[in-house]
């Protein structure tokens, strides 16, 4: 069984920085693509970054020059500078595995203050 144990969420004044930290265990040949989606009461949750096996990456528009993900072996980690107010949010760590499977982080929750 896969788990995925993040950390590194909290209170920042905006304009501040958090790092955001995932390690995956568990049974795991490979991993495909990592990433950190986030979600709000009441929305949808939404992609704020994915990294590819080969490293390649994207961004959500609203996140781009601001966080920046990167993986090394099984963690991921999502570093996000110049917090805004509109980053609050339940932040969770996601991979795929092979075949077609997702494994989902149980979500930490990030706080920007104005």
């Amino acid at each position: 069984q896969v788990q995925l144990v993040e950390s590194g969420g909290g209170l920042v004044q905006a304009g501040g920085s958090l790092r955001l930290s995932c390690a995956a265990s568990g049974s795991i040949f490979s991993i495909n693509d990592m990433g950190w989606y986030r979600q709000v009461p009441g929305k949808e949750r939404e992609l704020v970054a994915r990294i590819s096996s080969n490293g390649a990456r994207n961004y959500a528009d609203s996140v781009q020059g601001r966080f920046t993900i990167s993986r090394v072996g099984r963690t991921v980690d999502l570093l996000m500078k110049n917090l805004k107010p509109e980053d609050t949010a339940v932040y969770y760590c996601w991979i795929a595995v092979p075949t077609n499977v997702e494994v989902w982080g149980q979500g930490t929750p990030v706080t920007v203050s104005s």
